[in-house]
């Protein structure tokens, strides 16, 4: 592999003020030896680096400075414009950090002047009255505090004042947030501002303590008061659930630290803080400081969140090994934990959660450094069998399969920490025999292995105890571990334990044992059980064991590697292959291939001359299984040296192997084909860069009497010889007719060739050259695979082709051949079939991009002034222009045929292609780098009136309440008439009123389907239809249903591209951007019409993808009145269900069709950093609706509730955010199922699956019986009582007798 550069440092320079400079002009020596030259030649340099190595020569030439006590002026000037640039520096300057570094070895001589400069300007910066200086302010006095003498003593001489900046600056942040409600880019800003301002009065703190500790006992002093009103913001902070939880949390850390440091004496701390978490406080005793500042905390109901970030705050700010709290320490430990617990129960939220897991693990680490120095009835209190390591493992029981993988990671910290405690708490006696630890170990090994949560428990049983103990109660341990890594969701934690207990096995038998025969004995117990599963397990089971478990055997001991071989030998000639059983075969070929692959063979020649026959190999490479093919692939391909030679026995059975293989049917063996032989590229190409210098060092006269197999122009020939005879292979087999398996991976291993051999530059030799081997025939094979029913042939030819740009541009020459294929594209693009006009778009792209569009269309655009004729980047973006207007004028002439007669586009001129094709154009392009913006932006407001006239188009069929069979004659008075009737029969019953009466579009000519069968464009020449002797093509109701969802498909897809991928206009009258803010509004009505209004799922599917790009982008904008549109339409649509309005055009059928679509967008775009809002207030609004039985309103709105909480529950992109909603929505669900609505119990029905399937995750296979999750009891706990409730009324209906009528 080649060196990876290392990533030069980029940062803004260090710049003065223009009378600074001056200054230092004046100051500055003839000879630029004194200070003020050194500091002139630094700022005039425009790199930051050179800026650092200036810098570091400042304090060496101020020690050649005369040391006479006495500072001259010069250099009084100098310190005061050095402290003017510290403070101007960003905090993530490197400058910042250098200059305070190089200056903490200042002389002492000047020392006193440099600390009176820093005060000065410090002094300048907390004198600031603007808001948006604030950060910057803060920012420098954190600077100042890290690391660097002379900020810390600025920060002293000002401390009142810095204490009083940070008052006010955090009452100024938090009143301006208030101001920026729901501006969620603003908010951030300013919350981030408040987290950083906490912080910094937190390091204040800690950092001033010790000399200077007497600044906080003097209650009267200014000081004080200052410590009080912070104290009194934190606490706010706190309480305030507007704001971010980090904010909370930290203002938790903060409130304790103050008390800590300014509660006298500190020995009755401890009392006090347990008295504020227990909320027993007596409001007589608490001083009045402290009642004053925490009067919420002290004598009101405190919300659990605040308790529990007060006990995060006692456990991380408190001295718990020092012993200065006194006796009562161990007390506060435990009114601490058993608070916890308390709010274990109570906390719903997953983010608080998570925060309680951590501080529950932060109170095992704080008592096991009490337990080194505890007193007896501690040790009594957290023995294994007392009641807090009791309700601790109860909760990593409850806890361990919770979907929060952090907290999952907590639960093994605390269980981990809980067996040291107990350790702890029985000094001197022995673990193995410890009632404790002996239920422990039978408890875990009695639990299916199929909680996740055992594993990790198990490994840390196995370090404190030993596998000998746990082998000693079942020796099968290994093989059920082994069993159950058939299951993908458990391999990772059984590997993990398999490896911790094989390592403490081998350990344990290499000390107690003095000769070589316990190898024996591990290798039985450990690898043994891994070959007979390699041999006979099922196929999950044997390829997660070859890829998480057998690298770590073989990785730990390398030698195992011969006792596998020699075992594996025995049975092969004895089998026979076949294509469900792998054998012993397969079994040896996985363990050879992964010891390669981590170093453990030198090459695959030694594998066979030392270990294996190469008879063997060939054997796999044949084998009916397709793994033991790829694995013998594998073995061939794969090296742990990325430079190692490839042989020639190794070329020459790839070639066999790609002769055969090919045309596999199975994606996965395919892509696995195709990665093996992009690393054997890959090792050609860099292998053979070694053989070029090796080529170059050996052309000297000794080297020819070396043999030919060690000259390197030997190897180089060969590999040329080899990549051109695999190109041959490839090519042969994109023969006309070949399947689509087979033209995948010929292409998808060309496309390797073209990226892993690149055209040679300067002095870098490339061994191969995939275009050289492209002549006129095979760039027409290439030319051919666009004809492809599959895109992905499409996709990988059209890249293929870009990657061979020299020999695709050699190849377009000619005007004629040019128009013809120009002419072929804008013909496939109004295909009725849809992979035409895929087929167009590429064909259009091909042509952009290799500029090669006919001479007609490059004359249209010749008189038009271009942009950087040489560059392709503006040559790519002119022909995109000429092709998306040329596509739009035939776009725009056939929506208006399609206005009189949906009929006849529907079978002559779908529209959908040529928006597909506009749509391709536009993703190419890198639209945020135009150059021609003034005549993109007329394009682009034509492209989406006709976006919205096509739409206008084909609505009516998407929104009927049967687009399945409707046909609109829509020619004229008569026609439209029986439309009507159509539309009266289908009509829904669900109060929804689309269509008032059908739509009489202008007259035109009359035609019948006999001369429109005549008028069908058709490429396909067998398909050409002659005269009215051929049979008449019928326009059914298929063909209109597919050309009006499609298009509405398209329209969407292009709206929401350019909603993702255009600028936006920052104002009206901007020169920049492209899309203007009245334009972005009116797509958000588009989609919001068509999401809401659309019947057919199809369409408002495809509307959903387009308008989730659009909510992303809103999310993101800077745009005020932007940014609260997803809010403001996600009220609307709440509200218009819950009015439940007779004239709504909502669809209550098809599961509310579009409905949920539409809130699934709003909310899932909604930014996951902050508390979102949208979120909880929606769930609680479609909670209370579903849960309703108001029959005044009717039902609609509870079936709207139901199929829009399904739909948020089956989003993964709303994470866990959803689960403390969980309990809600099986209540509502349940108590669906006994409505005398058929439409209720439907929807309940769906949304009870939809929870089951969220919490116990989707059945993986048909023999997956059983599966229980503990995570699910916790979020549910909240309706247990009404399904006990449900449970007993179901019971006593079905035993209760019948009643007699």
């Amino acid at each position: 592999m080649g060196v990876k550069k290392k990533r030069e440092m980029q940062f803004a320079a260090l710049t003065v003020c223009h009378q600074d400079l001056e200054t230092l002009r004046s100051f500055a020596d003839v000879e630029g030896k004194n200070l003020a030259s050194l500091l002139l030649h630094c700022v005039q340099l425009t790199d930051g680096v050179s800026q650092i190595h200036s810098v570091k020569q400042i304090v060496p030439l101020l020690e050649k400075v005369d040391k006479n006590g006495v500072c001259d002026p010069i250099i009084q000037r100098c310190l005061d414009i050095l402290a003017s640039i510290y403070f101007s520096l960003t905090l993530k300057n490197p400058l910042k950090k250098v200059l305070a570094s190089s200056l903490n070895g200042l002389p002492e001589c000047f020392l006193n002047e440099a600390a009176h400069s820093f005060t000065f300007h410090l002094q300048e910066e907390l004198d600031t009255a603007d808001l948006h200086s604030y950060r910057k302010v803060m920012d420098n006095i954190s600077s100042c505090m890290e690391n660097f003498n002379l900020g810390r003593a600025s920060v002293v001489n000002l401390l009142q004042n810095v204490l009083h900046f940070l008052q006010k600056s955090l009452i100024e942040v938090q009143e301006e947030n208030r101001k920026f409600a729901g501006n969620h880019i603003v908010q951030t800003q300013l919350m981030n501002d408040l987290l950083v301002g906490v912080r910094v009065a937190m390091t204040l703190v800690q950092k001033v303590q010790g000399p200077q500790s007497n600044l906080w006992n003097d209650s009267s002093s200014p000081i004080w008061q200052s410590m009080c009103g912070l104290l009194s913001i934190f606490t706010r902070f706190l309480n305030d659930d507007d704001l971010l939880q980090t904010i909370q949390s930290t203002s938790g850390l903060a409130v304790i630290l103050f008390i800590k440091t300014m509660f006298r004496p500190s020995e009755k701390l401890p009392g006090l803080i347990s008295s504020l978490l227990l909320q027993s406080a007596d409001c007589t005793s608490i001083p009045d400081w402290l009642m004053s500042s925490c009067r919420s905390l002290c004598c009101a109901d405190v919300p659990a969140s605040a308790l529990l970030f007060l006990c995060q705050g006692t456990l991380a700010m408190l001295d718990w090994q020092d012993g200065s709290m006194g006796p009562s320490r161990e007390a506060l430990l435990l009114d601490t934990v058993h608070v916890l617990f308390t709010l274990s129960s109570q906390i719903k939220e997953s983010t608080l959660e998570m925060f309680l897991s951590r501080i529950l693990a932060s109170w095992t680490n704080s008592a096991i450094q009490i337990l080194e120095s505890s007193s007896p009835s501690l040790k009594d209190h957290l023995n294994g069998d007392s009641s807090i390591p009791r309700r601790l493992l109860e909760y990593v029981y409850t806890h361990w399969e919770h979907p929060l993988d952090a907290l999952r990671h907590q639960t093994k910290i605390i269980f981990r920490n809980l067996l040291q405690m107990h350790r702890l708490t029985i000094e001197g006696a022995d673990l193995v025999t410890d009632p404790f630890f002996l239920e422990l170990t039978k408890s875990l090994l009695q639990l299916e292995w199929h909680i996740k949560g055992k594993y990790a428990c198990l490994g840390y049983l196995v370090e404190s105890l030993g596998i000998e103990h746990i082998l000693a109660i079942d020796k099968t341990i290994p093989s059920q571990i082994l069993e159950v890594m058939g299951d993908q969701s458990l391999v990772p934690y059984a590997s993990d334990l398999l490896e911790t207990m094989f390592k403490n096995h081998k350990s344990h038998l290499k000390s107690q044992t003095v000769t070589n025969t316990w190898m024996d004995k591990w290798h039985e117990t450990w690898v043994f059980p891994v070959l007979s599963v390699l041999c006979g397990g099922n196929l999950d089971q044997r390829s997660y064991v070859i890829d998480y478990y057998l690298p770590r055997l073989l990785n730990y001991s390398p030698e195992s590697l011969h006792y596998m071989v020699q075992i594996l030998q025995t049975p092969i000639d004895t089998e026979t292959g076949s294509c469900n059983h792998r054998g012993a075969l397969g079994a040896l070929m996985a363990c050879l291939r992964t010891a390669r692959a981590h170093g453990h063979l030198q090459s695959a020649t030694h594998a066979w001359e030392n270990l294996v026959c190469s008879a063997r190999v060939k054997q796999g490479l044949i084998h009916q299984h397709c793994q033991v093919r790829i694995d013998t692939l594998g073995l061939l391909c794969e090296s742990s040296r990325s430079t190692e030679v490839v042989s020639r026995e190794e070329m020459q059975w790839v070639q066999f192997f790609l002769t055969y293989n090919l045309n596999s049917q199975s994606p996965g063996v395919r892509q696995q084909i195709c990665s093996l032989l992009t690393k054997l590229f890959c090792r050609i190409q860099e292998s053979s860069q070694v053989l070029y210098k090796l080529e170059q060092r050996n052309s000297t006269p000794d080297s020819e009497k070396r043999s030919t197999r060690e000259q390197p122009s030997v190897s180089l020939q060969q590999y040329k010889n080899f990549m051109s005879s695999v190109c041959n292979i490839l090519f042969e087999a994109l023969f006309p007719g070949s399947s689509y398996s087979t033209r995948f991976s010929a292409l998808t291993i060309l496309g390797s060739i073209a990226e892993v051999f690149p055209a040679s530059k300067g002095n870098i030799q490339t061994v191969y050259q995939l275009s050289h081997d492209i002549d006129a025939g095979r760039f027409q094979i290439l030319m051919e695979c666009f004809t492809s029913t599959f895109e992905e042939v499409k996709t990988l030819a059209f890249d293929l082709l870009m990657n061979l740009s020299s020999v695709t541009a050699g190849q377009l020459q000619g005007s004629e051949k040019l128009q013809d294929l120009f002419q072929a594209a804008l013909e496939l693009s109004t295909s009725t079939k849809p992979y035409d006009c895929v087929t167009a778009s590429y064909l259009l792209n091909l042509l952009i991009w290799q500029d090669a569009l006919p001479a007609s269309l490059s004359a249209s655009s010749a008189q038009q002034p271009t942009c950087g004729a040489g560059e392709k980047s503006a040559v790519v973006e002119r022909n995109t222009l000429v092709v998306i207007k040329c596509l739009m004028e035939n776009l725009e002439d056939e929506i208006s045929q399609a206005e009189n007669s949906l009929l006849q586009a529907a079978s002559s001129f779908p529209m959908y292609g040529r928006v597909h094709c506009i749509t391709r154009a536009f993703q190419k392009l890198p639209l945020h780098d135009l150059r021609l913006v003034s005549e993109w932006k007329p394009v682009l407001g034509k492209l989406l009136l006709l976006s919205y006239r096509l739409s206008t188009v084909v609505s009516p069929v998407i929104q009927s309440s049967s687009p399945e069979g409707l046909i609109p004659m829509d020619t004229d008075s008569e026609s439209a008439s029986r439309l009507q009737v159509i539309l009266n029969e289908i009509q829904p019953r669900d109060t929804n009123d689309y269509f008032s009466q059908a739509k009489i579009l202008k007259e035109c000519d009359s035609f019948d389907l006999e001369d429109l069968s005549t008028s069908v464009s058709n490429i396909d020449s067998s398909a050409e239809i002659k005269g009215k002797e051929e049979k008449a093509c019928d326009v059914t109701a298929q063909m209109v249903l597919t050309c009006c969802w499609r298009s509405m498909k398209e329209v969407a897809l292009l709206l929401g591209t350019l909603c993702q991928l255009l600028p936006l206009q920052p104002v009206p009258e901007s020169a920049a951007g492209l899309l203007t803010v009245q334009q972005v509004k009116e797509i958000g009505e588009y989609f919001k019409q068509h999401l809401l209004q659309s019947r057919h799922r199809g369409a408002f599917e495809l509307a959903y993808t387009g308008f989730v790009k659009l909510t992303e982008i809103l999310n993101r904008c800077s745009n005020v009145s932007l940014q609260k549109l997803p809010e403001q339409w996600l009220w609307s649509v709440l509200e218009e269900i819950k009015s439940s309005d007779p004239s709504s055009k909502l669809c209550a059928t098809r599961r509310s069709a579009g409905i949920p679509f539409y809130i699934q967008a709003l909310l899932a775009s909604e930014p996951k950093k902050g508390r979102m809002d949208l979120l909880r207030v929606t769930m609680r609004e479609l909670i209370s609706l579903a849960l309703s039985a108001d029959d005044s309103k009717g039902r609609v709105p509870q079936v709207h509730a139901l199929n829009i909480l399904r739909a948020l529950f089956r989003d993964t992109r709303l994470g866990e955010n959803i689960i403390p909603y969980v309990a809600g929505g099986a209540k509502a669900a349940i108590l669906g199922f006994t409505s005398p609505v058929w439409a209720v119990r439907n929807s309940s029905t769906l949304l009870f699956s939809s929870l089951i399937t969220r919490v116990f995750g989707v059945k993986r296979g048909k023999d997956e019986l059983s599966k229980t999750n503990s995570a699910w009891i916790h979020p549910w706990r909240k309706c247990a009582a009404g399904l006990f409730i449900q449970d007993s009324a179901c019971e006593e209906a079905v035993h209760s007798p019948p009643q007699r009528s």
